[in-house]
């Protein structure tokens, strides 16, 4: 029986986690850490790691930036490996998590859903097959979504450019610039607004046509299930820095 720890726990993506593992073979929720014990849990909550005592066999993450360095300070003390399925990260926060998973094994994806993965491989492809094209990255999310543009958004850029030998740039305002449109930028574009669990289209834009692929979440479960996937993947594993394409 793999034990979870869930960082993030009251949050509606730590409760979707605790949902999905009630109903998955092999697995059972330890314990939560969030910054309140609302007592609406099942199982002990924590508002400080100082106070655990029953170590976890893996911690599942859904949080945001600073929780989640909590979480790798406890999971590196005492051997724990851990999936962060939090978003927003700095560049200078995503190579302290590159150091961490020296010591310890990190599961790190911007979305825990395979499709949107697969996603990913798809617009790579089409970056290079459609070279002279106009590429723009839309992504919609609900209202309560802090960081901008999404994780996943940023994913889908990463996979374009690094298909693209990485020579292009991204634009996320434009309305402070008076100048045309560059063959090498990545527009990037995001939505706020009701209760979105996440849509990203990307579209390839030619002289004479155009070209888009869009991927709707219609359900948060999707997301709990990916991670819950990926602990079992990564619970035995050697230390080192996993993603999405190790489970593909």
């Amino acid at each position: 029986m793999i034990k979870v720890l869930i960082n993030g726990c009251n949050g509606k993506m730590g409760q979707e986690v605790a949902k999905q593992i009630d109903k998955t073979e092999g697995f059972t929720i330890l314990e939560g850490v969030d910054r309140l014990d609302t007592g609406d849990n099942k199982f002990p909550v924590y508002t400080s790691y100082d106070n655990i005592t029953d170590m976890p066999d893996i911690i599942i993450d859904f949080s945001v930036p600073e929780a989640t360095f909590n979480a790798l300070e406890f999971a590196s003390k005492n051997n724990i490996p851990i999936v962060i399925a939090t978003t927003g990260f700095s560049d200078e926060q995503i190579n302290k998590i590159k150091e961490y998973s020296k010591n310890i094994p990190i599961f790190k994806s911007a979305n825990m859903s395979f499709e949107i993965n697969l996603m990913a491989k798809i617009v790579s492809q089409m970056a290079t097959l459609i070279n002279d094209a106009d590429i723009e990255i839309v992504e919609t999310h609900h209202n309560r979504k802090i960081d901008a543009p999404s994780g996943t958004a940023l994913l889908l850029a990463d996979s374009i450019n690094n298909a693209l030998d990485n020579k292009m740039n991204y634009e996320y305002n434009r309305h402070a610039k008076r100048e045309k449109r560059s063959k090498n930028e990545i527009g990037i574009h995001s939505i706020r607004g009701g209760n979105i669990v996440g849509k990203h289209t990307v579209s390839f834009y030619s002289d004479d046509e155009y070209f888009e692929i869009t991927h709707n979440v219609s359900s948060r479960s999707v997301f709990a299930k990916g991670a819950i996937k990926a602990a079992e993947f990564l619970v035995h594993k050697a230390p080192g820095l996993y993603d999405m394409n190790n489970l593909f």
